[in-house]
């Protein structure tokens, strides 16, 4: 027999922040993906991608939240992301007006040329949206953003999470200008190209001949993981 429960059990949903960067993109860089919702409440409203966590019945133990969040993500927007990080649980007892949700918020930075959304199962429609223009989402879509972007713009200090998001070879002035479209701010360059020789993480990979005056090429770079390792445990601390 199953046992039963003394207090009413809330539902429990999972909400993913996927960031985009598109460095060729002057104006807008860094971007969210987002679905239009297709039913239900907040219809047509513009949301995060996420859904409920299944959690099936005696014989079944459901799905993990991991798995809730990959599943829910490739539904509603096709896009399948390697690895997604948990950020926060957010449980005001009003943010979903069907009932007591807790909802548990996962986020990711991968490049936006690589993953081609469009709308499936819940969603009627799905794209990468500038980040200013994210505004007046469905449910407390808003503040998860808002907790999430401020987690991305903390970590880049402290991990190389932005690495996966350029080519294995490198320039210091594309390392520069991710670092910009993260941060959402201009960085001084001469700063920046000094303190990220100095961190000891980057291995020079050649040279790359220039578009520009004859002559000129740029340094190119790739990242040294064995490096990076022994840089957190010494302490790691890219302030810029």
């Amino acid at each position: 027999m199953q046992h039963q429960y003394k207090y009413p059990r809330p539902a429990v949903t999972v909400d993913i922040v996927v960031f985009g960067t598109d460095l060729d993109d002057l104006f807008d860089p860094l971007k969210v993906l987002l679905i239009r919702r297709g039913r239900g409440v907040w219809k047509d409203a513009w949301a995060l991608p996420g859904g409920y966590v299944r959690t099936g019945d005696a014989k079944d133990p459901g799905e993990s939240l991991d798995e809730a969040a990959q599943r829910e993500l490739e539904e509603e927007t096709h896009c399948q992301v390697t690895y997604l990080e948990q950020l926060y649980t957010f449980g005001d007892p009003a943010r979903d007006p069907r009932g007591r949700t807790i909802s548990v918020a996962y986020y990711a930075l991968v490049r936006t040329a690589d993953y081609e959304a469009h709308g499936g199962g819940d969603a009627a429609d799905a794209f990468w949206a500038p980040i200013d223009q994210a505004k007046n989402l469905a449910f407390d879509h808003d503040e998860i953003l808002s907790v999430a972007l401020e987690r991305l713009k903390a970590k880049v200090r402290y991990a190389p999470i932005g690495f996966n998001l350029l080519p294995y070879k490198f320039s210091l002035a594309d390392l520069h200008r991710l670092y910009e479209a993260v941060l959402m701010r201009d960085i001084d360059k001469r700063n920046f190209y000094k303190r990220a020789r100095a961190l000891g993480i980057l291995k020079e990979a050649g040279v790359e001949k220039s578009g520009g005056k004859p002559g000129r090429c740029a340094k190119l770079y790739r990242f040294d993981k064995r490096a990076y390792d022994q840089a957190v445990k010494r302490g790691f601390n890219f302030e810029i």
